[in-house]
């Protein structure tokens, strides 16, 4: 069963450098660590124009909560932990959670 942290960024100052800084350093930064299953991530937007969302959601898979848990203490998970204060202008907030799929008829 697939454990997934959820990364929901606020507004960030200046967009279009937290999309590029996103892009070109976080992401591969991201990426280097041990234990990531995936990770995916996109823009948000509201089905209900008057409800806000995050500007920009990551969500980052893993084999089990233990298995995110030993990749954030790796020195590729804090890293990347402590890349979060160069762009996130707008903050961010994590959450996880276990990933149940419903099946369908």
């Amino acid at each position: 069963m697939v454990h997934r942290l959820m990364v929901s960024y606020g507004q960030p100052e200046d967009p279009a450098a937290f999309d590029a800084y996103y892009r070109e350093t976080h992401t591969p930064l991201a990426l280097r660590q041990p234990g990531l299953l995936r990770l995916s991530v996109g823009h948000p937007r509201p089905l209900n124009p008057s409800q806000p969302v995050p500007y920009l959601v990551a969500e980052l898979d893993f084999e089990s909560e233990e298995a995110m848990q030993d990749t954030l203490a790796t020195p590729e998970g804090r890293a990347a932990g402590k890349d979060l204060g160069n762009f996130a202008t707008g903050g961010f907030t994590f959450s996880h959670f276990e990933v149940h799929e419903a099946q369908k008829g």
